[in-house]
């Protein structure tokens, strides 16, 4: 790997410091980065580099479900020798000259900017980038990665599109949706195109239905001002959910690779039409009590809704999809039903992430008695499964951009989930107790198993 400078712009974030920080640390624990690279946090905090090393070091042990491994002095020592930090204000350009001779000081011309701060503020860090000559390419490379949502709606995803245009070439452009990171999401690909047995089956012809659920037992945590603000449909509905059913139903790539793989995620996206008249909103008992809720809002935890992929293969395959918090159990996963039969295929992307087979199997005694059963791949539990941020920065680090979205991938996610959003002006979301699974509705969904996968 190329030697790097990685600039956090917001290191002191809430996304930096459940996520960002401890995959540096992992990364660094795994040997994944090359002897000598230099990471430099930027904030509107003032410290010094002492107050943020001790900032990093309560950062990572602060308990974070995300991160739960005891932290080793050595490899927090060997993270802190490769930190800078830098107190700036992002829209004075004195801050970028101040930038850059911390740059100049790193022997590498290959620079990340990471931005892990408000949208508000990319017009500024842009100009002030370019206007400082950061933005340039000279002797290396210069990437952008940014955290997903682009935008709030499709208009205001075409705008920042644009604006990182106006920059950035489009093959420097990282937009980071972290489940196109996750070990499983990535497997379907491959059991789908590298083995030839189930393959034939994925069409109308074979099945009945579709169910994609990604349902989590606890609430917002400390989310509030930006939960309230997007509620569930844009929080995950937008994109996970959406990247799980373009890669369960997507057409084999011609070559696997970034631009091949990304047409046929894109075709499935412009195809797939939702049925605003399905939708289902609900918002969890104890909602308006947590942290920075506005009073009376309105912001649904839970949605449900139909959908249908307008395409020769699966027209007339119906895809329900739902997603909320604290519901009775937190699972992500895809399930395919087969017609005329008691089969389920079920790509379960968390926990006991793995690929199984539903079937039905004799149960053991003198007398024929049928039960379910489970043909599965399962990754092992005391296997430590590389975390997405990890797997995409070292794709971001390399120029693989295969498993992050493209402008046109972006747009046609907010096409669809506009139409959704649309339907839910002036609806108050059914209340719904912790611990349910939501709002009743019409669809029979499968509850996900905890059968499998479990050793």
């Amino acid at each position: 790997m190329d030697n790097f400078s990685l600039v956090i712009i917001g290191i002191t974030s809430n996304l930096a410091q459940i996520k960002l920080i401890p995959t540096l640390y992992d990364l660094i624990a795994a040997h994944s980065l090359p002897s000598t690279f230099q990471i430099i946090g930027v904030g509107r905090t003032m410290m010094d580099q002492s107050a943020f090393r001790a900032f990093v070091s309560l950062t990572l042990r602060t308990p974070n479900r995300h991160h739960t491994h005891p932290i080793n002095p050595g490899i927090e020592q060997e993270l802190f020798s490769h930190l800078t930090y830098l107190s700036a204000d992002l829209t004075d350009l004195s801050s970028y000259a101040k930038l850059k001779s911390i740059l100049a000081t790193h022997k590498t011309q290959n620079h990340m900017f990471y931005l892990a701060t408000f949208p508000s503020l990319y017009g500024s860090i842009f100009a002030n980038l370019k206007t400082t000559g950061l933005a340039d390419e000279k002797g290396g490379w210069t990437r952008l990665l940014v955290e997903k949502p682009i935008g709030s709606d499709q208009d205001s995803a075409k705008q920042l599109n644009n604006l990182f245009t106006q920059y950035f070439r489009e093959d420097q452009i990282f937009r980071l949706d972290h489940y196109l990171g996750k070990e499983t999401l990535q497997n379907i690909l491959t059991f789908r195109f590298g083995n030839g047995i189930l393959e034939p089956l994925m069409d109308a012809a074979h099945i009945a239905q579709i169910q994609v659920t990604a349902s989590e037992d606890f609430g917002i945590g400390n989310r509030g001002n930006y939960y309230d603000q997007n509620g569930a449909i844009k929080d995950v509905g937008q994109n996970h959910l959406l990247q799980m059913i373009a890669l369960t139903t997507m057409d084999a790539p011609l070559v696997m690779d970034n631009l091949s793989i990304t047409r046929e995620r894109v075709k499935v996206l412009e195809n797939l039409v939702p049925d605003p008249t399905s939708l289902v909103i609900g918002q969890y008992v104890g909602y308006q009590n947590e942290k920075d809720i506005a009073q009376g809002s309105k912001t649904e935890t839970y949605f449900s809704f139909k959908a249908n992929l307008n395409n020769d293969r699966f027209r007339g395959v119906p895809i329900y999809v739902r997603g909320g918090k604290h519901l009775s159990r937190t699972a992500t996963e895809v399930a395919i039903l087969f017609k005329n039969s008691p089969n389920v295929l079920i790509y379960r992307i968390q926990p006991n992430e793995g690929i199984v087979l539903k079937i039905k199997t004799k149960k053991p005694g003198y007398t024929l008695e049928l039960e379910d059963s489970y043909m599965q791949f399962c990754y092992p539990h005391n296997l430590d499964l590389p975390d997405a941020y990890e797997k995409l920065i070292i794709d971001a680090l390399r120029g693989d951009q295969t498993y992050f979205n493209d402008a046109n991938e972006v747009d046609a996610q907010w096409a669809f989930t506009d139409q959704l959003i649309s339907a839910t002006h002036n609806v108050i979301p059914t209340l719904y107790p912790q611990g349910s699974w939501g709002p009743q509705d019409t669809i029979d969904w499968l509850e996900p198993s905890t059968a499998f996968c479990t050793i």
